[in-house]
């Protein structure tokens, strides 16, 4: 076995580490390539609570580190944890029954009562780890649904809400309590909270309202904030809008908002009335007879928009319409209703040091007609319900907290999310709830809890082999419902068929398994420098290169020449490019000697004494 680092080994493992949780996607990704779907669930839902919604809504920052992405397009991991969730996870009903095998019987160990307020992921997740750690848990939710901006700001076409659900209810099947209906700052407050015995409160209360535009014309009737338009239509009220819609706004959210005015808001909630039949009949009819024209307006470019490449195409062929690179100047009305609003050109976003400052064309005013506009524009923090004497300080529409512990300034309060971090992804939230968990149990018994050991495992490849030509098999996409069909809630991706998701496994390539180089003389395993493994190599990632066994290495190949030529050259330096290595083994089956191996780590964890 070679003496390696771990540092070495896990900066090999870049999927790993881009997860905020740290899921070992190449680890479930290759299990799902075998078959083995039971245990590619237990890899992909250990680390994180939320693994069924993240099959569908994650960002996936795994995917833009992957290194095939290099070679030709990454894995589609996301879309794989879709479908490996769906044969085990909660959709599936078959969640309870794993959830035992990866983390054993829960526990009541402890009788310290902890508060979570909110319902989103970051919440659900400090709940989740709270209670296998033994502790009382109770979520404080002032929307009569759980789920946070999961339920109440991320379009039903995207996620499910029977799937919100049975997440939630698989947490709660941990001993952990809700309680919906309940605002903090008009039902209760944290005084309260600690009255009641509660030892500790998370704040995961998300950045729920939406930035404001400072723009003539916001007061008309018919201006819209894209978080309340969506908080509105995800709890049943209906929003009238005209046939004309301009979404400002040139991120993810403005996306979603433009997306499901496109399907008609009021339509949506109406079909939750009726039958499946019944509203799709309703939906095709409201497409095929007066559907919304959405047009979404951005200062950026089509290259400089923040939202996700794939949700514009997506929205494009939907039928939404783009506007690049005009910023909003009036919003303009008759009779105090939205008429229109006025745009500029953009003449640049940022300066020089890459700093958001947009500068305009004074003078290129366009007046697009408008029946209704809704701005969506960002998301900050409101934080009314806190009074002086907690004690909680907060600055720019953020709590303060430590970085460190996710500690607020008051003691044995702490926050994470949106409310502390501003608007991110999902799964930053749920990272930032497992770590306030652990600080919460510090906090409580009063002694840092003991940072697990890491425990390298590095297993030597018996017979180190890879299928044909994977490195030559093309993504595998996943199914996306029609356009025609892409109506009210229906989902517009759908999951992976096996053949599809094997085959999209079979494409990783196996980042925590490396070439190893390792020569023992007593054991004949003495390289003779034949040269096979940099003839073989498919990448050419392989160099061996002369060294000199005596003496200092010489500065420049000007120095090292002469020594060369006059026999001084007394050893080899092997040179791999780990970046450009596809892990294909055959360096190791061309080698005479078994002086190249394969070899295969795994981090177990354990606790220190």
């Amino acid at each position: 076995m070679a003496d390696v680092s771990q540092e070495w080994l896990e900066r090999n493992f870049p999927c790993k580490w881009a997860c905020p949780v740290h899921t070992e996607a190449g680890k479930y990704v290759t299990l799902i390539a075998q078959g083995k779907y039971r245990e590619a669930y237990a890899v992909a839902r250990r680390p994180n609570p939320l693994a069924s919604i993240c099959g569908r809504i994650c960002a996936a920052p795994c995917e833009a580190v992957c290194r095939r992405g290099e070679l030709d397009a990454p894995i589609a991991i996301r879309a794989m944890k879709r479908f490996v969730t769906e044969k085990f996870g909660v959709e599936s009903m078959m969640d309870f029954s794993v959830l035992a095998e990866i983390y054993g019987h829960r526990t009541d160990r402890y009788a310290e009562k902890v508060a979570v307020i909110g319902s989103g992921p970051a919440g659900l997740a400090c709940a989740h780890d709270l209670a296998l750690l033994g502790y009382p848990v109770t979520i404080f939710e002032a929307a009569p649904v759980a789920g946070g901006m999961l339920r109440l700001g991320v379009p039903e076409y995207r996620l499910p809400r029977a799937l919100i659900q049975l997440e939630v209810n698989a947490i709660l099947s941990l001993g952990v309590e809700l309680k919906t209906n309940t605002r903090l700052g008009r039902d209760f407050t944290l005084a309260d909270l600690k009255a009641q015995g509660y030892r500790s409160i998370f704040l995961g209360v998300g950045a729920m309202q939406s930035r404001d535009l400072r723009t003539p014309g916001i007061e008309l009737d018919g201006v819209l904030k894209g978080i309340d338009y969506l908080l509105n239509l995800n709890l049943g009220y209906k929003v009238d809008m005209g046939r004309k819609v301009v979404v400002v706004g040139g991120g993810n959210v403005a996306l979603d908002v433009a997306r499901t005015a496109a399907r008609g808001g009021e339509q949506a909630n109406m079909e939750r009335s009726l039958s499946i039949v019944q509203a799709l009949d309703v939906a095709r009819s409201a497409v095929r007879f007066g559907g919304r024209e959405v047009t979404v307006c951005c200062l950026e470019s089509e290259q400089e928009m923040p939202a996700a490449p794939e949700e514009v195409e997506e929205a494009r062929h939907e039928g939404i319409r783009f506007r690049y690179r005009v910023g909003p100047k009036q919003i303009v009305g008759e009779r105090g209703s939205v008429t229109g609003i006025a745009f500029s050109k953009v003449t640049r976003v940022f300066d020089e040091t890459g700093r958001f400052a947009p500068q305009f064309d004074e003078g290129s005013e366009e007046v697009l007609e408008a029946d209704t506009v809704i701005v969506a524009i960002g998301q900050t923090g409101e934080f009314s319900f806190l009074r002086p004497e907690d004690g909680i300080q907060t600055a720019q529409g953020r709590i303060i907290f430590d970085p460190d512990t996710l500690a607020t300034t008051a003691p044995g309060v702490f926050t994470g999310g949106d409310a502390a971090f501003g608007p991110r992804i999902a799964i930053s939230a749920v990272a930032d709830g497992k770590r306030a968990a652990r600080s919460i149990d510090e906090f409580l018994r009063g002694r840092p809890c003991p940072e697990p050991e890491i425990t390298v495992e590095i297993e030597q490849e018996e017979r180190y082999e890879r299928v044909w030509d994977y490195e030559g098999i093309p993504r595998q996409q996943p199914p996306m419902r029609p356009t025609s069909r892409r109506v009210g809630f229906a989902e517009v991706e759908e999951c992976f068929d096996e053949r599809s998701a094997r085959r999209e496994g079979l494409r990783c390539l196996h980042c925590w398994t490396n070439t190893i180089f390792e020569q023992n003389p007593d054991e004949g395993t003495e390289c003779i420098l034949c040269g096979g493994c940099q003839d073989i190599c498919p990448e050419d990632c392989i160099e061996i290169v002369p060294s000199l066994i005596e003496g200092e290495v010489p500065a420049s190949a000007r120095e090292l020449a002469p020594l060369l030529l006059a026999g001084e050259r007394a050893g080899s330096i092997f040179i791999k490019d780990e970046e450009t290595c596809i892990r294909c083994g055959l360096c190791a089956l061309r080698c005479p000697v078994g002086t190249i191996t394969m070899q295969s780590f795994a981090g177990k964890e354990r606790a220190s004494a």
